[in-house]
């Protein structure tokens, strides 16, 4: 607390400084509208009448018919909003079930087993694509670092992938995919 010594008093805080200042100028502090509770506590204070508004006018029935008009008309002949609407499906086509398998055939360059037809669940579907989103993007990293320390690393990287890439890559893909085979569903 700070107190001044030649007075003995607390010096006003930095507010009521510039709340002074404002009056001495002539700048009325700006209040936000008193609520309706607080006027019922507070002391009577004789005000001059504040100007009414105009009560809203009702619609007449040509300008009532001119906005619904407007409101049930829809972009690109679309319906209007309040009808239920139809999911966009083929009705020939059967609905999704809660665990949709999905049949994929496998290749000899990133599968070391392969060719081979395997069917996964969507367990194994998010292990199987986790499990090379992660190899992928481990790869665009270690390309990028090649492309700034040594460009020509990476070309010789290129060429040993595409020669050798199913020697490198198949027993990762079959790791992989024995992996998303294993998992349920």
């Amino acid at each position: 607390m700070v107190i001044d010594a030649d007075t003995g008093q607390t010096p006003p805080s930095a507010a009521e400084r510039m709340a002074e200042h404002d009056r001495r100028i002539g700048n009325e502090r700006i209040l936000p509208a008193s609520r309706q509770a607080a006027a019922e506590f507070a002391p009577a204070v004789i005000a001059p009448p504040e100007p009414q508004r105009q009560p809203a006018r009702l619609p007449n029935e040509r300008m009532a018919a001119a906005l619904a008009d407007m409101t049930r008309k829809q972009p690109w002949g679309q319906k209007p909003r309040g009808t239920a609407h139809r999911p966009a499906r083929n009705p020939t086509r059967p609905p999704p079930t809660a665990d949709t398998r999905k049949t994929i055939v496998t290749s000899k360059w990133w599968d070391a087993k392969g060719p081979r037809t395997i069917e996964l669940g969507s367990q194994g579907q998010r292990e199987l694509t986790g499990g090379f989103m992660t190899l992928f993007f481990v790869a665009l990293i270690a390309a990028i670092v090649a492309l700034f320390i040594a460009p020509i690393l990476l070309l010789v990287a290129a060429f040993l992938l595409f020669r050798f890439g199913g020697n490198i890559l198949g027993p990762i893909g079959a790791g992989l995919i024995d992996k998303a085979i294993t998992q349920k569903g």
